[in-house]
C-alpha cells in the first residue's frame, strides 16, 4: 500500500479551500446555524438580567403577552 506525503501548507491550502467552498455552497445553513447561537446568547442574556429584577405577577405578563 503507498503512502502519499503531503507538505503542511499544501495541506493547509487544500482544507480551507474545501472548507470555503463548502461554507459557499451551505451558506443558508451557515446562517441559520449563527441566528440560533445569536438568539440562544441573547436569551441567555435575558434571562440573566431577569434574575436580578423584579418579580411579576402571572397576571402582568399575560397581560402584556395579550398587548392589554
Amino acid at each position: 500500500m503507498a503512502t502519499a506525503t503531503i507538505e503542511e501548507k499544501k495541506l493547509k491550502k487544500l482544507v480551507k479551500s474545501a472548507l470555503t467552498e463548502a461554507l459557499m455552497e451551505q451558506r443558508s445553513f451557515v446562517q441559520d446555524i449563527v441566528e440560533d447561537a445569536i438568539e440562544d446568547f441573547a436569551l441567555a442574556r435575558a434571562i440573566e438580567k431577569g434574575l436580578g429584577g423584579k418579580t411579576a405577577s402571572r397576571e402582568t405578563v399575560l397581560k402584556i403577552l395579550q398587548g392589554k
